[in-house]
C-alpha cells in the first residue's frame, strides 16, 4: 500500500461530502402508486387494492369516491376528499380501489401517492406540477392535536388559498377518525371573547374539502353482507352465528373485522387470499 493512499481516500471522502451524488429522479409516469417519504420516493407496483364490487356497506360513499377519482383521471374537475368516521370501515381501502378502477378505465392516467402532511409536501407538489399525469395524494389516518395549529394551517394552505396550493393535476384524499381532523374539546365553547371564532378555526380545515363523506358504525346486516361478498368471491362458506360470535369477541362490527373473519375462514380451509 502506498503511503499516500490513506490521504487520497480522505480527500475523496471529503469531496463526496462537498458534492454528493445527484439524487435519483423519480419516474412519475412508470408506476401505479408511490410512497413519498420526504427525502425519497418508493415506487409501488402493483397497487394492492380490493375490487370496488367487494366493498360493501358503504354504497353511497363508494359511488361518490369512485366517480370523483374517475373525473380526476379523465382530466375533469374533481374534489379534494375527506373520508372520516369509524375505524375499520374501509376508508383507505376504498381510495386504493377507486384509483385502481380509474387506472383500468383511463389507461394508467392517474397514480396514487401516499405522503405525510409535513413541510416536505410542498416539494412533492412542486415535482408533480411538472408531470403530465393526474395524481391523488393520500394522507391516511390523519389527525392533529389541538396544539398543532401550524401543521393544520399548512394543510389548509395547500388545499386552497396559499401561494403553494396544490397544482391542478393533483387532488388530496384524507382519511381521519375525526370529522374536524383537528382535535376538539368542550372548552372551546368557554372562550370569553368569541367562542365562535375558536370553533370556526377548528372547522376551517375540514371546510376546504369539496367532498366530505362520513363512515359510520357497521350494522349487523352490513357486517354479514361484507363477509358474504368476500366469501362468494373466494369460494368460502360460513355460518352467520360463527361470524357474529367473531365480532362479539372483538367488541366491534366493521369492514376490518369482517375481513379478519374471512382470513380466518381461508386459514381453516387451508387456503391463501
Amino acid at each position: 500500500m502506498s503511503a499516500d493512499e490513506p490521504l487520497l481516500a480522505r480527500i475523496a471522502a471529503a469531496l463526496e461530502r462537498l458534492a454528493p451524488p445527484a439524487p435519483i429522479t423519480t419516474d412519475w409516469l412508470a408506476h401505479p402508486a408511490y410512497v413519498w417519504t420526504g427525502n425519497s420516493t418508493r415506487a409501488v407496483d402493483p397497487l394492492e387494492a380490493p375490487a370496488l364490487s367487494l366493498i360493501k356497506g358503504v354504497d353511497a360513499q363508494k359511488a361518490a369516491v369512485a366517480e370523483n377519482v374517475l373525473r380526476l383521471a379523465a382530466g375533469a374537475a374533481a374534489h379534494d376528499m375527506l373520508l372520516w368516521g369509524s375505524r375499520g370501515m374501509g376508508k383507505s381501502a376504498l381510495i386504493r380501489a377507486a384509483v385502481r378502477a380509474a387506472q383500468d378505465a383511463h389507461a394508467n392516467r392517474i397514480a396514487l401517492v401516499q405522503a405525510s402532511p409535513d413541510e416536505s409536501l410542498a416539494a412533492l407538489l412542486g415535482q408533480l406540477r411538472e408531470v403530465d399525469r393526474r395524481f391523488l395524494i393520500l394522507l391516511d389516518d390523519l389527525g392533529f392535536d389541538a396544539g398543532d395549529a401550524g401543521s393544520a394551517r399548512r394543510l389548509r394552505s395547500w388545499l386552497e388559498g396559499g401561494v403553494e396550493a396544490r397544482p391542478a393535476n393533483v387532488r388530496l384524499a384524507v382519511t381521519s377518525n375525526r370529522r374536524a381532523i383537528v382535535e376538539r374539546h368542550m372548552a372551546e365553547q368557554d372562550d370569553p371573547i368569541n367562542p365562535r371564532d375558536v370553533v370556526d378555526d377548528r372547522l376551517a380545515l375540514a371546510d376546504r374539502f369539496g367532498l366530505s363523506l362520513g363512515f359510520h358504525a357497521c350494522s349487523q346486516d352490513d357486517y354479514l353482507a361484507i363477509i358474504a361478498g368476500y366469501a362468494a368471491h373466494y369460494g368460502l362458506t360460513f355460518a352467520e352465528e360463527d361470524a357474529l360470535a367473531w365480532s362479539k369477541q372483538r367488541g366491534a362490527r366493521s369492514g376490518r373485522v369482517a375481513w379478519q373473519f374471512v382470513n380466518e375462514l381461508a386459514g381453516r380451509a387451508g387456503r391463501s387470499l
